[in-house]
């Protein structure tokens, strides 16, 4: 646990929480919490599909979006379907791959941090997947769509592209969702936990046609009894959903906060990766990622972890106004630090005190 006064921008949060609108359906209805109430599930569903333009049978309600990841990444891999994804990105897919023994094609990002699709195409004759996270995590980079709309053309048949839409809401960002409304092999995955604020309540939405989600059903137990989300859940989900002016509103907090930072940074002389449409950007750190996170939560600041193709930048996730300037007078002061002095008794700070949304499933 971390003190109360720790300022925590490391897992991809939305410091915000649940709207308002979404509070207030939770607290009315969790008195009826004793009952599955399946009929809310449905109601969720359907305002879900409704909006964007599915047809009945097109959307899975999950309690998160971790688990339908999965099961969206595990059907379509095996040791004879390989996975192909971006690096640096989200490591739940190769995570999967690792489980199902399936051979991993890490393709790395352009020179303006898009997933590069045509090396993607050219990694492997016949993938079982390929996997993009647009906006890109940790980047936040946009992947235009109409780079997409090409893989999706070009790729082998009975190849599935999987799009995790997590961060969308956030950027400017065209949705793949018509793409499963065209019946494409295509998987598109959505969250409530960014910028609807309901990481600790569980809610997301597996996208795609009938015979893609019917084939989750071949990894483990059938996904529908792995899949129900709590009543409270679903109203506050269908609650935000309904909630015109939250998207835009949050939208564009998160982004003058990550501007305003941004530019702090770059006044300093700090490089960034440029061209974040997320809730999060990456920092060069010019020291081991690790050791300057330990740095921070000296300075009372959890800042998030490294991957390996860029072991000196660090993902920082986008807090408040009050949290960023906290974030910026301790990054300053941890970069006037010689790198390797935080050593010895600090860098032997315990695992969990650097959380990570992967083990937030």
């Amino acid at each position: 646990m971390y003190p109360s006064d720790m300022v925590v921008i490391s897992a991809n949060e939305n410091p915000l929480g649940p709207a308002q609108s979404a509070l207030t359906a939770l607290c009315s209805t969790a008195a009826s919490g004793g009952r599955y109430h399946e009929e809310e599930y449905a109601k969720t569903i359907d305002v879900f599909n409704e909006q964007y333009g599915l047809k009945s049978g097109y959307s899975a309600f999950f309690p998160g979006s971790s688990g339908p990841l999965d099961l969206a990444l595990m059907s379509n891999l095996s040791p004879d379907k390989p996975l192909v994804y971006a690096d640096p990105s989200y490591e739940q897919g190769p995570l999967a791959a690792d489980t199902m023994k399936a051979q991993k094609f890490p393709i790395p990002l352009t020179s303006t941090y898009a997933h590069d699709v045509k090396a993607m195409l050219k990694a492997h004759p016949s993938p079982g997947a390929y996997y993009v996270v647009n906006p890109n995590n940790p980047t936040g980079t946009v992947t235009p769509k109409a780079d997409l709309v090409w893989l999706v053309k070009n790729k082998p048949k009975g190849s599935v592209v999987i799009i995790d839409e997590a961060y969308q809401h956030f950027s400017d960002a065209e949705s793949c969702l018509d793409l499963v409304a065209q019946d494409q092999d295509v998987i598109v995955l959505r969250t409530f936990s960014k910028i609807y604020g309901m990481a600790g309540l569980r809610a997301g939405f597996a996208v795609a046609r009938p015979d893609l989600l019917e084939r989750f059903n071949t990894v483990g137990v059938p996904y529908l009894s792995l899949a129900s989300p709590s009543i409270t859940s679903a109203v506050a989900a269908r609650a935000s959903l309904q909630d015109k002016e939250l998207v835009p509103l949050r939208k564009k907090i998160n982004a003058d906060v990550r501007e305003e930072t941004l530019a702090f940074l770059a006044k300093h002389g700090y490089k960034t990766i440029p061209g974040s449409q997320g809730n999060m950007f990456l920092v060069d750190v010019q020291r081991p990622g690790r050791e300057f996170q330990h740095a921070m939560l000296k300075e009372n600041v959890a800042i998030g972890r490294t991957w390996a193709s860029m072991p000196q930048y660090v993902r920082v996730t986008v807090g408040t106004k009050a949290e960023m300037s906290k974030f910026e007078s301790a990054f300053v002061k941890c970069m006037d630090m010689a790198p390797g002095s935080a050593n010895g008794a600090q860098l032997h700070l315990p695992d969990f005190a650097v959380p990570s949304e992967l083990l937030r499933a």
